[in-house]
């Protein structure tokens, strides 16, 4: 029931109302991504998908079990929520943002700090959880009460949501997270006005709540910053550059230069410079002067891919290389250089022989129609994960960069003579060398796959080891052998750097160590011997497994995961601990607002039939469904070219045609058996399609504009989410018929889907880190096959309790 007259005008404020509701859930939950990877980690972002959906679903779950809900008036109950919800998204920025945290300290067991900060961190996630509950109540109420007119509510909710992932990344980089986040607050205040338009206290309260928000929105009144956790660096308040699409960016200055933080860790640096390169003396002592020294004639042309602050452009100019082009993904970074920064750093944008390019390295090169004399990805990740606190975070990131398939690529784009040079910073080169050991696995894999028959031969390692955090490597890759001459020069230039040494170079320079072994390795049988032996997984990595910084396989880190973090490498097991600590707080605030509830109606659910058949077909569909979308959201990163971008289209895309299909579903409610075993079928199409198609398509369009690969990513996914779209509502359909306790069924249907989907929000990238993303889609092809037997089986229980009427 609703509490104003006027049917008509009711159902298009309610429209209206949902169609709000879910643009200001989608802003919140993009902005809230980019809030935690900054003030956590980058994987935690996962943890924001799965903790929105268990607020919207439990949200739902409530108005079931909860009577009073069910009998308000619509419009009191929408009004309410949107006023609490306001207050409760605003109020967990506050949260977040304020609340001190260092997640390292939780893996030293036993001591306060480890208790204190798991405690935290669990108050976080209720924070984010709770921010999202109104949201689904709201949701729940309209679409439940909608009646006839459901198609129309649907249609306003996908239409709602697809725009707030549209609109997410113009409005963090505009505005910045925090705003976005009480933008959201915003929008939920303006709707709890369209809900409700008389003058009233109710809307009183929205009209100050919606004052005070959009000062905030505006930074008239000041959102608080961020407190990263205590393994980052806090930026300092004078710091320059700020929010980006990408990640923040805080330059600070460090006596003469600028330190530049990305999400709060050190990406790279700006460095003073006057416009001389002769000038620029430093170089000649640092390892940057080793690729140069080896190629002997200045390189005619010099592609920098994360060209950054710029420093390795004015090691170009200084070693006289006449074109120099930098790729910079970055576009704050790039703004810096061009902007506040530009007389500080030289104006490099504008130096002879110079172009700076804005934009993903990895489609960068598959655009370039030129040819290098040298190559060099600057890798400036690898000195943020040279900090034994940051390394963790690059453990569940996927790093297309590195791929064998990406080196095989770069080495196309090399000149006869040139190289293709990579490092790496490492916590101790010595004793554990694990990211040069793999990348040198990884480049020997590539240089097979374009021929190369014995890659020991195009493979040069150089260490600079300082005996503290703070080693670096220098790989250098060719696709023609290194000559004698090359060689020699390398030698030669080598005791021009201080801490530098020969580790492997063809004709005999071997250190012995582990990366010698592998780089010399006579064959590719030979080199998979040593790196079996080696204690950390090194072997190579590839486009479909990509996680390059994950050394340690989930077997070892369970068999370690009772020894305090101070006895353990924190490279091998930080994140890897972390995601299965996610995953038991996943599971038991599922538990605890989806499965619980239900004690509440305890009566009515023991008299549900089938609970064990729909258990199992609501269980698939949230486990299939998220290894779907999370596996894709993955798997389209170095097509769209970073992880926002890709969260944000891949969310868009899916939700809409999610829509689209469960919208759809109501013309095949007669038959609702057929619908589920064609949809199952065109499933399993798509997913040979995906499985085998997929990556030479993306592969082929990553020269296209960043606009195309966006409509070809739409195209891709569309009928993917049209399919997945028909199973829901024709199972809770199927369920509703089943006894006489259908709301009762169709929140039980909600709840265990929500339950799994949760779970598979970080389940998915714990089975891409082990298996891939091929086996991730396999399984997600299989959890479908499972629902369909399972639909079938309840299909067949309605139709015997029908026939028994």
């Amino acid at each position: 029931m609703t509490s104003l007259s006027n049917p008509l005008a009711a159902r298009s404020r309610h429209i209206a109302t949902i169609f709000l509701i879910s643009l200001a859930g989608l802003l919140l939950e993009v902005a809230f991504t980019r809030i935690v990877s900054f003030k956590l980690w980058y994987y935690y972002t996962y943890l924001v998908l799965g903790l929105a959906l268990l607020g919207i679903g439990s949200g739902g779950i409530f108005v079931v079990v909860w009577p009073r809900l069910r009998k308000a008036a619509t419009d009191t109950v929408v009004t309410i929520c949107a006023l609490v919800g306001a207050v409760l998204i605003a109020a967990s920025e506050f949260v977040i943002a304020w609340i001190p945290i260092d997640t390292i300290k939780i893996w030293d067991y036993g001591t306060a700090n480890s208790w204190n900060n798991l405690g935290v961190l669990i108050a976080i996630c209720f924070t984010l959880f709770a921010a999202f509950i109104m949201i689904g109540v709201i949701v729940a109420v309209l679409l439940g009460r909608a009646e006839d007119r459901v198609n129309r509510f649907y249609f306003a909710d996908l239409i709602g949501a697809a725009l707030g992932c549209a609109l997410a990344i113009p409005l963090i980089w505009w505005l910045g997270p925090p705003q976005v986040v009480m933008l959201a607050a915003l929008v939920m205040a303006l709707a709890a006005v369209v809900a409700n338009p008389r003058l009233g206290v109710s809307t009183a309260i929205a009209g100050v709540l919606g004052v005070l928000l959009l000062l905030m929105v505006v930074q008239v009144i000041k959102v608080p910053d961020v407190q990263v956790e205590g393994g980052k660096e806090q930026p300092v308040k004078e710091a320059l550059g700020g929010w980006g699409p990408v990640f923040r960016v805080d330059a600070e200055k460090i006596f003469d230069n600028y330190l530049l933080l990305h999400d709060g860790t050190f990406g790279s640096g700006i460095h003073a410079y006057k416009g001389d390169p002769d000038a620029a003396i430093e170089y000649d002592t640092d390892p940057r002067v080793l690729p140069f020294r080896v190629h002997g004639e200045p390189p005619a042309h010099t592609l920098i891919i994360g060209s950054a602050g710029g420093n390795e452009i004015v090691a170009a100019l200084h070693f006289k290389s006449p074109k120099i082009e930098g790729v910079e993904l970055n576009p704050v970074t790039v703004g810096l250089l061009k902007g506040q920064l530009r007389e500080f750093s030289g104006d490099l944008p504008k130096q002879p022989g110079v172009k700076i390019h804005q934009g993903d390295g990895r489609s960068f090169i598959f655009r370039s129609k030129d040819k290098y004399n040298l190559v060099w990805y600057v890798a400036p990740d690898s000195y943020a994960a040279s900090n034994a606190a940051s390394s963790g975070a690059f453990v569940l990131s996927e790093s297309y960069l590195y791929t064998s398939e990406m080196i095989a690529e770069s080495l196309k784009h090399l000149t006869n003579d040139g190289i293709m040079v990579v490092q790496f910073g490492e916590l101790d080169y010595v004793g554990r060398p694990s990211r040069t050991a793999r990348y040198v696995m990884t480049a020997r894999d590539a240089l097979s796959k374009i021929g190369v028959a014995d890659p020991s031969q195009h493979i040069i390692v150089s260490s600079f080891v300082t005996n503290k955090t703070g080693d670096l490597s220098t790989i250098m890759v060719k696709r023609t052998p290194f000559t004698p001459e090359e060689v020699a020069r390398l030698n030669a230039a080598v005791p021009t750097v201080p801490l530098a040494g020969v580790a492997y170079a063809p004709g005999g320079f071997n250190d012995g160590g582990i990366v010698g072994q592998l780089a010399g390795a006579p064959s590719s049988e030979a080199a998979n011997a040593i790196a079996a032996t080696y204690p950390r997984e090194v072997f190579a990595v590839h486009d479909d497994r990509p996680f390059f910084w994950h050394f340690s396989g989930f077997g070892s880190v369970l068999s370690n995961i009772t020894k305090p973090f101070s006895t353990n490498n924190p490279e091998d097991v930080i994140g890897e601990r972390v995601l299965l600590l996610l995953l038991l707080v996943a599971i038991g605030y599922a538990t605890l607002f989806l499965l619980a509830p239900f004690i509440f109606v305890r009566k009515e659910w023991r008299a549900l039939p089938a609970k064990g058949r729909s258990a199992l077909y609501f269980a698939a569909l949230g486990l299939g469904f998220m290894l779907y979308e999370i596996s894709m959201i993955q798997r389209l990163v170095r097509f769209l070219g970073y992880p926002t971008y890709s969260l944000t289209v891949t969310l868009a895309s899916i939700l809409v045609f999610t829509g689209l299909g469960a919208l759809l579903s109501k013309r095949f409610a007669a038959s609702p058996r057929r619908a589920v075993i064609t949809s199952g079928a065109a499933l399993a199409v798509l997913g040979v399609f995906y499985l085998f198609a997929l990556d030479p398509i993306t592969d082929a369009l990553l020269p296209a504009a960043f606009g195309i690969r966006v409509v070809v990513t739409v195209v891709l996914l569309a009928p993917l989410g049209l399919c997945l779209g028909m199973f829901m509502p024709l199972g809770l359909g199927v369920v509703s018929g089943l006894g006489p306790h259908p709301d009762e069924y169709v929140a039980w249907g909600w709840a265990v889907n929500g339950f799994f989907s949760v779970i598979g929000s970080v389940t998915t990238t714990i089975l891409a880190m082990a298996y891939g993303f091929q086996v991730v889609q396999i399984t997600a092809l299989c959890m479908y096959g499972v629902a369909v037997l399972a639909f079938l089986a309840l299909d067949r229980k309605r139709e015997s309790l029908v026939s028994a009427q």
